[in-house]
Parts: C-alpha cells; sequence; structure tokens
C-alpha cells in the first residue's frame, strides 16, 4: 500500500486526515502528515519526515502531499524525492487526498496520477441549484 505523507503549513495536515477518515469510513493507517510552522528547522523537519517515510513505506513507495508550491512545506517535500520510491504533488485539497488514499493499493505512479486528477477534478465552478428557495443566505 502506497504510504501518503501530507506536509502543510500548521494544522491543514490533521484537518485533511481527519476529513478523509470521515469520508473514507475507516482508520487510515498508510496516512500521516508533518505540519511545518515558522519557527522549525527545515534540517529537523527533513529528518521527521524521513523518519515517517521509513515508517509508512512497505515497500509500495510513498506519495508527499503538500499544500502551496515553493514554500516550506513544498521546499521539505521537494528535498526528499526519489523518482519512483518517494514522490510529491503540490496544492493538495480533500478531493486530491481522498483519491490517492482510494487508489493506494496500486503502484505508486498510478496513485501520483490519480492524486493530480482528483485534485484537478475536485475544483468546479459551482452554478446556482433550481432550488433558489434554499439560500440560506
Amino acid at each position: 500500500m502506497v504510504g501518503i505523507i501530507i506536509v502543510t503549513h500548521y494544522t491543514m495536515g490533521e484537518a485533511l486526515i481527519a476529513c478523509a477518515q470521515h469520508i473514507m469510513g475507516r482508520a487510515l493507517p498508510q496516512l500521516a502528515q508533518l505540519a511545518v510552522s515558522k519557527s522549525d528547522d527545515p534540517e529537523e523537519l527533513v529528518q521527521r519526515a524521513q523518519a515517517l517515510i521509513r515508517e509508512l513505506d512497505d515497500g509500495s513507495g510513498v506519495l508527499l502531499l503538500t499544500d502551496i508550491y515553493g514554500g516550506t512545506p513544498s521546499n521539505i517535500a521537494n528535498r526528499l524525492i526519489v523518482p519512483g520510491k518517494v514522490e510529491a504533488v503540490a496544492g493538495v485539497n480533500l478531493p486530491m487526498l481522498v483519491r490517492a488514499l482510494t487508489y493506494g493499493h496500486q503502484s505508486l505512479d498510478i496513485a501520483v496520477s490519480k492524486a493530480i486528477t482528483g485534485g484537478l477534478e475536485g475544483v468546479l465552478y459551482m452554478l446556482p441549484s433550481m432550488q433558489s428557495e434554499d439560500k440560506g443566505v
């Protein structure tokens, strides 16, 4: 099973994990998070992330999901990439995470591809519904 580590600013990863567990309706032992704050030492974060990678990698590889490309979390994730073994995708959102979890039993390259498409397809412009009385505004 592909391991997944969410590397994000502050507690965003915790919230995503809680939401994913709610949606998936089960514990997600292949999922962990690394919270990054301004006061953290990047070298220490890299070491903590490497320990998480060792813990989650059962031989299937690890997918790192990070929030904003170019921020400290993505810079840390970038330092951890080992092509074919540890891959990273920036722009994490809940649809991306759920899709990655759903396809985590497949190969790492498929999990990466499904995470990206899940993230992209999860961003939609919403039109008002025909039931305009139920706006709640």
